[in-house]
């Protein structure tokens, strides 16, 4: 065990440096010059208020110093200052993330409990109007994007019905979970429907194994074979899907809170490219990089300890 966690901390660290660089190049590569828009715009631009911003801002060094700058700092938790907002980076993302830490606790809850329960009554009622009314809908949850979803839901519950609000998070346990359902229910639809479809498979797998059918031969409830042997034996896969599914949720977050007027990480990274402000959009796209690596990294480490069987192969 000490091994693999060794191996898997070096892949890690590997995986971030690697994506740092690429984030790095890739937000200096897009379209539009940052000095420009830190002179003031092109009405009040001279070469000699060009050259001077440049150096200003080490915009007038070679990528690869530069990207060492930034990741010596980034080391030291030192994000930089945004070019639009004038405030320390960190500071903004402080101020952001737990909201949307929040949205998506809400959504990785929503898809959990839903995607989990369909899944398992469509396993249990295999070949049943049920299983095809699960299989139907999921289906259909799957193939709306999260924007048209948005726009559904505010259209239905926020503006036709009035029971939700359509902007903001609300303050408070009760405020932030009212404003926050719709939100949460337009980014959990199609992870719902993949968690629903993992579960459906990883069940029926398990519940066609010898032991269940010689649990069910030896004349034990099939309610307690469904608990104890084939949900237990499915909990691997799912439970590593649904790691994968919350840690892919944080780019989800970007058209989210977008479209419902939330003031998260992702609204934050969406202003940036529009204003070109480059540090504040390396800084969240490494922060989601992050934590996606690192969700993935412990839903790895954990695996085998849910399933007896991939320990063992791996030992093998």
């Amino acid at each position: 065990m000490p091994v693999r966690i060794a191996r898997r901390l070096a892949g890690f660290l590997a995986t971030l440096f690697a994506a740092s660089f690429v984030i790095f190049v890739a937000v200096y590569a897009a379209p539009g010059d940052p000095a420009v828009f830190l002179a003031g715009g092109r009405d009040k631009l001279t070469p000699e208020r060009l050259a001077a911003v440049r150096a200003q801002y080490h915009l007038d060094e070679p990528l690869v110093v530069q990207y060492g700058r930034w990741l010596g700092d980034s080391l030291h938790f030192d994000l930089g200052r945004s070019f639009q907002y004038s405030d320390q980076v960190a500071d903004l993302i402080a101020a952001r993330l737990p909201t949307t830490v929040q949205l998506v606790a809400y959504a990785t809850l929503l898809f959990v409990v839903l995607g989990v329960g369909a899944g398992i009554l469509a396993a249990v009622r295999e070949g049943s109007w049920v299983d095809s009314a699960v299989v139907g809908t999921t289906t259909l949850a799957a193939s709306v994007p999260s924007f048209v979803a948005a726009i559904a839901l505010v259209s239905l519950f926020g503006v036709r019905l009035g029971w939700f609000p359509v902007t903001g998070s609300g303050t408070g346990f009760a405020g932030t979970l009212h404003h926050l359902t719709l939100p949460a229910l337009s980014l959990a639809l199609g992870a719902l429907a993949v968690i629903s479809r993992v579960t459906r498979q990883a069940m029926a797998d398990a519940a066609a194994s010898d032991h269940v059918e010689a649990a069910r031969a030896s004349g034990i409830p099939e309610r307690n074979i469904v608990r104890r042997h084939v949900l237990r034996n499915a909990l691997g896969p799912i439970i590593t899907m649904c790691g994968l599914v919350a840690a892919g949720m944080f780019a989800g977050t970007v058209v989210v809170e977008t479209a419902f007027g939330i003031s998260g990480i992702g609204s934050l990274l969406v202003g940036a490219i529009n204003a070109h402000d480059f540090p504040v959009a390396q800084a969240v796209l490494l922060l989601m990089v992050t934590g996606y690596v690192l969700v993935t990294t412990v839903v790895d480490l954990v695996h085998p300890l849910l399933d007896p069987r991939v320990r063992k192969a791996r030992t093998a």
